[in-house]
């Protein structure tokens, strides 16, 4: 995915975070939902500006 290039942004640094979707890939590795929301929430205080939230298939939570 690629922000749109403008004269405002075109020198900016876009954040992308995968945490909640790579983390879970990791062996041994898992959040409970509430864990998840607490991590999107610090993610998005800190001004992530993409967070993939995690893949639809791996679970109905993830859904």
């Amino acid at each position: 995915m690629t922000a749109p290039t403008t004269d405002s942004n075109k020198d900016r640094v876009f954040i992308f975070d995968t945490t909640l979707r790579d983390g879970e890939q990791s062996p041994g590795a898992t959040m409970t939902l509430e864990e998840k929301l607490q991590v999107a929430e610090a993610l998005d205080d800190m001004g992530v500006d993409i967070i993939e939230a995690g893949f639809p298939i791996a679970s109905n939570g993830d859904f």
